[in-house]
């Protein structure tokens, strides 16, 4: 390895933060993007800290900078957060099968009916569902014709029209509004708030620090049990989400990368973690909430075995099994990422 190299590739990074102001501004975040009355935030936001990341090579920390411990706003990276979710729903037996249709485990959430009752759990999970409806107050409609820069090809329409939707599973649509319905569901799946079960099955197995938060938006409380409960969001488009350090992504990284062990115990399945990386066959980029490299579609520079959780502004979590590594890095400019990746790469190889 090339110290200096990796030194290099560090201050690559610094050199090419991402745009968005460090403060909260009128045009911070993506919820700006959205047709009106819906281009606002339902939950709180907050200010970020500069580029900040870890490098972890075969289970112990190369490096860190910026501000690795602190918590900032990770976006949709809390979407691969909630696939974990979901594979311990099914090692604890409440999610026997992700081919059952939502409806028939969690009826009277808005699985009941038409299409929506042919949505099952993989669907959900792969971002297949077609799911039709408003969540906590913002329609699917918002982000129907929406086009990331990782998938590739430009939409057939302008975001937020009205495109007819398609058989639950023959249609590959990134929407965050379904994403939160898949929360929902898991919410009333476990009967718990989800940051509780994920402190308890996750966080605290893999020895993560307890500065991160998971929260909802002012809208999103429901009864669960007798008890009101916030269900949280699978990112900040419209505010809310997930906050946490780069340090703790790692650890959930190395997670993932171990196929579900930490610290000698295993913490979810490795047949879920291995269901999680397999590409989903009408979109071959993207597994279950997380972005797979498959003919190094997404990042040239990088090898097709690796995978990622993305979340806007930009953050990432690399996971690169070839050589056992796990890199996060926040807030860098997302156009710098391939090449920033590759410089990684160099250095690791000398």
């Amino acid at each position: 390895m090339s110290n200096r190299k990796l030194e290099r590739a560090v201050q690559f990074s610094i050199a090419h933060e991402t745009p968005w102001s460090r403060e909260i501004t009128d045009k911070w975040g993506i919820h700006h993007e959205d047709p009106p009355p819906w281009n606002r935030l339902l939950g709180p936001v907050h200010a970020r800290g500069p580029v900040s990341g870890t490098l972890v090579l075969d289970g112990k920390t190369l490096t860190s900078w910026g501000e690795p411990e602190r918590p900032d706003l990770t976006f949709s990276i809390a979407k691969t957060y909630l696939a974990l979710l979901a594979g311990v729903a099914q090692d604890r037996g409440l999610l026997p099968d992700v081919d059952e249709p939502v409806g028939e485990r969690i009826p009277g959430i808005g699985f009941d009916e038409g299409r929506n009752a042919q949505v099952t759990w993989a669907h959900l999970l792969q971002q297949t569902s077609e799911w039709e409806g408003t969540c906590f107050g913002v329609p699917d409609q918002v982000d129907r014709y929406r086009t990331l820069q990782f998938q590739g090809g430009a939409a057939k329409g302008r975001k937020g029209d009205a495109r007819p939707l398609q058989t639950p599973g023959s249609y590959w649509e990134y929407n965050d509004v379904r994403i939160n319905q898949l929360s929902l569901a898991l919410l009333h799946l476990f009967g718990r708030p989800l940051p509780e079960v994920f402190r308890e099955t996750i966080m605290l197995p893999i020895g993560a620090g307890d500065q991160w938060r998971w929260v909802g938006y002012a809208n999103s409380w429901v009864e669960i049990n007798g008890r009101r409960v916030q269900s949280v969001p699978g990112g900040s488009h419209w505010g809310g989400g997930m906050s946490i350090g780069s340090l703790d992504q790692a650890r959930i990284g190395q997670l993932l990368l171990d196929d579900g062990k930490a610290n000698d115990h295993q913490v979810i399945s490795a047949e879920w973690i291995e269901r999680m990386r397999t590409p989903c066959a009408i979109a071959p980029f993207y597994g279950y909430l997380v972005w797979i490299n498959q003919s190094r579609r997404i990042f040239p520079s990088v090898p097709a075995t690796s995978y990622f959780g993305i979340g806007a502004g930009s953050s990432f979590t690399w996971m690169e099994p070839e050589r056992r590594m796990v890199l996060v890095v926040r807030w860098i400019d997302a156009e710098y990422a391939d090449e920033f990746f590759g410089r990684v790469l160099q250095a690791l190889d000398g």
